[in-house]
């Protein structure tokens, strides 16, 4: 059973944002460190009453080089294209403005069924407002204050009235997606690897808008590679429609376990490769680089291209790069087995003796540095999470971690259990802090 998506919309200003933020239920951290974060958010996972929705919050959008109206008809525009339901969020304070019957005319197009949040009713005079929103004729009106959460209740249980509990069947099939900037090769390998024509495949950026799910056979196992739509810059995206196709690439890389990022061998590396990379990293994924187009480049050897790719991308030195062809299919048969070696990584569960083994033997071997007097102290480690593999460390002040003592604790992890393609998490915990996990 598919999650279903809901969409926040309404002109700016009338509490999108914090009503996304509460449903949502947390601050989702940001790694400042790693270039290409979804720091506006357009989507989130969330849950209420055990009822699993994506969450769509438009008023992220960047429109700045934007009309106000056109700004509006966008961010409608895109909760259609795949909401299953729309929250149409307007202001009580100045209540039903023109902005909101633009709003009203394309959501009512869209068929879409919608509920009209009232906010700011805490607001003096906001209630004698109320029934002016009537004139939207839509069938369902919930007054809210998005900060004193009045009538949050009320909403969350209309939104999931529909929704079912989520009993997801399990799929152990491993799922890895084919990310990158328009116009790479992502539909051209696509196809060399499922070896048939599944995707449209043009020279025209953005010509793939939407992700496909397909069933690959390699070596009598099962795997599903999804294709997504091409990830265009954000400063260049005012169109709905590849706002909606960002959304839907960020979606298929939640959905997947490994993450290829195809970069163009005739164009070279460019900051937003670095960008798409970032967002795979940063929501936990396995990470392989597919140079593409590789028969083209005659000035260059792998050695050399690869040198410029570890530095252009230090965030990721763990992560293996294939050269290849998806036109031709020049060295297209080694990506699969990459694959499956990353799969094997970012499951991988390691024995807590050994892990202590080694961790104990990269503290002696070299020491954490001593602050006023204080030095770090590991008492215990334990392998606490996989996809990715996650790390908690017990320690007698987690204050005394210094950024470049947990880079070479993660190094020697690497190194110890060669652990390939994966991004790791180490989570450092004072020793009497709750429990052990």
């Amino acid at each position: 059973m598919s999650i279903p998506t809901v969409a926040l919309v309404g002109r700016p200003n009338v509490g999108k944002s914090t009503l996304f933020n509460k449903i949502v239920g947390k601050k989702v951290s940001i790694i400042e460190d790693l270039p290409g974060v979804t720091r506006d958010r357009i989507y989130q996972e969330a849950t209420y009453n055990k009822k699993k929705f994506f969450l769509i919050d438009t008023g992220g959008i960047d429109a700045s080089k934007m009309t106000f109206n056109d700004e509006i008809k966008m961010q409608a525009e895109i909760a259609i294209k795949d909401a299953d339901l729309v929250v149409f969020i307007v202001d009580g304070k100045e209540g039903l403005t023109a902005n909101d019957l633009i709003v009203r005319d394309i959501l009512r197009k869209s068929k879409k069924k919608v509920i009209v949040a009232i906010n700011k009713i805490d607001v003096k005079d906001a209630q004698d407002n109320i029934y002016d929103f009537y004139e939207l004729g839509f069938d369902t009106y919930i007054p809210i204050s998005s900060i004193h959460n009045t009538g949050y209740v009320e909403l969350m249980e209309t939104i999931t009235n529909d929704f079912h509990e989520q009993n997801e069947v399990i799929d152990e099939r491993l799922k890895f997606c084919i990310i990158g900037r328009p116009n790479v090769g992502k539909s051209s390998l696509m196809n060399a690897l499922l070896n048939e024509e599944r995707v449209v495949v043009s020279n025209v950026a953005g010509t793939t808008r939407d992700s496909i799910d397909s069933v690959l056979k390699y070596h009598n196992e099962e795997y599903i590679l999804i294709d997504t739509a091409g990830m265009r810059k954000k400063g260049k995206v005012f169109e709905s429609i590849e706002k909606y196709s960002l959304f839907r690439s960020l979606k298929s890389i939640d959905r997947s376990d490994i993450c290829l990022v195809v970069i163009n061998a005739e164009e070279g590396i460019t900051e937003h490769d670095k960008h798409i990379a970032g967002y795979a990293i940063e929501r936990g994924k396995g990470l392989i680089f597919v140079v593409n187009k590789w028969d083209t480049v005659t000035d260059t050897t792998i050695q050399e291209f690869e040198k410029l790719m570890r530095a252009e991308f230090q965030f990721a030195t763990y992560a293996p790069i294939v050269y290849l062809s998806a036109l031709t299919k020049k060295r297209i048969h080694t990506l699969m087995p990459e694959v499956i070696k990353v799969s094997e990584n970012i499951g991988k569960e390691i024995k807590t003796s050994i892990l202590n083994e080694v961790i104990n033997d990269a503290y002696q071997l070299n020491l954490p540095p001593s602050y006023k007097g204080k030095r770090l102290k590991i008492y215990f480690t334990s392998q606490t999470g996989t996809k990715p593999p996650k790390f908690t460390f017990r320690v007698n002040n987690k204050g005394l971690v210094h950024f470049s003592y947990e880079r070479y604790l993660e190094n020697k992890i690497r190194e110890s259990f060669n652990l390939v393609g994966t991004p790791i998490i180490l989570q450092f915990k004072n020793k009497n802090e709750d429990k052990w996990k």
